[in-house]
Parts: C-alpha cells; sequence; structure tokens
C-alpha cells in the first residue's frame, strides 16, 4: 500500500495542501468548519505526517520537551499521559527529561539538552516551573514554555489549581467527621503546592476554632519514604493525632505503611487522607480519602495552551477545578 500523503488529506477534505498544512500546524485563522473537515479526513485516512519533511519545511522540531524533578513517580506518570495525549493529538513528539533543580548546573544542562533536541516548546513541572535563573533564561531566548501550578502565575501560559482552598476543605471534612488533633505532612518546600497546602491546612484549623500544635506538622518531601518518616513522628507522640493530612498520596501511604507498622488501624484509631488522587489512592488498602486535582487534564491542558501559543494563539493560564474523594481511609474521630 501506497503511503498517505498531505495531498491525499486536501482532496478528501476539499482544501488546499496548504490549508492542510496550516491546520496541521495549529495555525490561527482557519474557519473551524474547514479545520474539522480537514481533521476529519485526517483521522479517516490514518494521515501521520512525517516529521522530518514538517521540520523542514517549516524549520520547527514539532518536539515538546517535559522537565521534571519530582519524587512522586505517580504525579508524574499522570502529568507524562496528560502531555503525550495533547501532542498525539497535534502530532508532536514528545521529549521527558529528568533534572535535579538544585544542582548547580542545572540551568547549563537544560541548556545543553535545549540545543541537543530544539524542542518547540517546553512543559515545566514543580519546583522547576519556579526556578528564577531557568525562566529569565528562557524568556531571555523567547522559547515559549507553559507551567503547571506556579506560583507567580500572572503572565504565564498553564494550568492551575485552586491548592490553598482544596486543602482547607480537606480539614474541614476531618473536622466534621469529629476529629480535633489533625496533623499534616507539610509537601517538599520548594513546591508551590508544599506552601500552599500548608496554608490551607491552617486555614482549615482557624476556620474550626482549632490551634496550632507543631508537634502536629512535620515536613516531608513528597515522597513515600518521607510519608512514613514522617508518620513514625507522629504515632509516637505521647498525644497522638486522630488524623493525618498528608500534602501527596505518595506520603499518605507512606503513613498508612507506618500506621500498620505500629499496629495503629486504619481508620478505626486514626484517619489518613492525602491529595492529588494519582492511582495510588485506589491501590491502596483501605483506598485514600483524598482530594482529586485531575493531573492527567493538567498536563494535556497546559500542554494545549503552549501548543496554541506556537499556533500564534493567545497566551492563557487556566484553572481547573478540584473535587473530594471520600473514601475508607477516614471516619468519625475515635
Amino acid at each position: 500500500m501506497s503511503r498517505v500523503t498531505i495531498n491525499d488529506v486536501a482532496r478528501a477534505s476539499g482544501t488546499s495542501k496548504k490549508t492542510v498544512s496550516r491546520v496541521l500546524n495549529n495555525e490561527p485563522n482557519v474557519r473551524d468548519q474547514v479545520r474539522e473537515r480537514v481533521m476529519s479526513a485526517v483521522a479517516k485516512l490514518n494521515y501521520r505526517p512525517l516529521t522530518s519533511a514538517r521540520s523542514l519545511a517549516t524549520n520547527r522540531s514539532f518536539m515538546i520537551g517535559l522537565l521534571y524533578d519530582n519524587l512522586s513517580p505517580s504525579y508524574i506518570m499522570e502529568v507524562q499521559a496528560g502531555v503525550l495525549e495533547a501532542c498525539e493529538a497535534k502530532q508532536y513528539i514528545m521529549m521527558v527529561q529528568p533534572l535535579v533543580s538544585t544542582a548547580a548546573d542545572f540551568v547549563e544542562r537544560v541548556e545543553s539538552i535545549l540545543s541537543r533536541h530544539q524542542p518547540d516548546g517546553l512543559i515545566l513541572t514543580p519546583p522547576i516551573t519556579d526556578h528564577p535563573k531557568l525562566l529569565a533564561h528562557l524568556r531571555k531566548s523567547e522559547l515559549p514554555f507553559a507551567s503547571i501550578a506556579p506560583r507567580q502565575p500572572k503572565g504565564c501560559i498553564g494550568v492551575m489549581l485552586r491548592e490553598r482552598e482544596a486543602a482547607a476543605a480537606m480539614v474541614e471534612h476531618l473536622v466534621s467527621l469529629g476529629h480535633r488533633r489533625i496533623a499534616h505532612i507539610i509537601g517538599d518546600p520548594k513546591h508551590g503546592a508544599g506552601i500552599w497546602r500548608l496554608a490551607g491546612y491552617r486555614d482549615g484549623l482557624k476556620r474550626a476554632g482549632l490551634k496550632e500544635n507543631p508537634a502536629y506538622m512535620v515536613q516531608g518531601r513528597f515522597s513515600f519514604e518521607s510519608g512514613v518518616a514522617a508518620a513514625r513522628k507522629l504515632l509516637a507522640l505521647k498525644q497522638r493525632p486522630t488524623a493525618i493530612f498528608a500534602a501527596d498520596d505518595d506520603m499518605a501511604v507512606g503513613a498508612i505503611w507506618a500506621a500498620a507498622e505500629a499496629g495503629v488501624a486504619v481508620p478505626g484509631d486514626i484517619s489518613i487522607c492525602g491529595f492529588d488522587d494519582t492511582t495510588i489512592a485506589t491501590q491502596v488498602w483501605p483506598p485514600l480519602t483524598t482530594v482529586h486535582q485531575p493531573v492527567r487534564d493538567m498536563g494535556k491542558r497546559a500542554t494545549e495552551e503552549l501548543l496554541r501559543v506556537l499556533g500564534k494563539g493567545e497566551a492563557r493560564m487556566v484553572e481547573v477545578g478540584y473535587e473530594m474523594r471520600l473514601r475508607a481511609s477516614t471516619a468519625p474521630a475515635p
């Protein structure tokens, strides 16, 4: 069978080769009806443009780079899935690059990656999304990038969620179950999420008229291991908490593990909840009460916003909603 070409798509959609190219490159000023006809023909003919040919014709790589420095495999897998979905919809390639944002040569490492691969744009995840030197370098080089949950969203492309509000809502849920001794395993302070969720925890306590107890606020790092270590400290307290709100699911699962190690029943003796609603939340026993952050959709939306800008569209920071996922890891206070 001969390979389907752009000319075949043009004939099937009743448009020109140039119009098909503009649609595939996500360029503006194409009528919605025409765009739909072209994309319908692309799907019907199963057309797959040669990236090399597109690159030569447009002087673009049709590659999007995803940069991350995150200890949570569940979070990163969800982000990757969303970015890949958006890239494939527009015939882009996704490049994934793990990095250490605290390294002295971090910006130089990114510069080397950009020089080798020459992506058309980048997706930045926390804490990279807030790295001042990298942001300054990218803006100076005029390389488009989209940010997921940046601390300073003004003027940025990307996606964010009202994390402080969501964290306060989780504390309010625990209060509604009769809990008054509520602890918090804090997220990595390099991440905006760690700061926002701690602020939300404090908001929730304040609204309930509860005083903060410094012993109930233990530092974590958005990892299973840090959740285990933090929960061990909390469970060893003379007056241990009746509920633990961890700033992400991996730490919450670590807390459940530590409770089992100590012979403390969840949720009979202590309620444990998390944040993100990644796949691990329903794979652990008991299933985890958590805040549903649409991580996969956030990766997808951030990529769509970046591709919009690459197509000369308007730069936007979009906001997504959260939901409470109430499962078996929380119950009325003992």
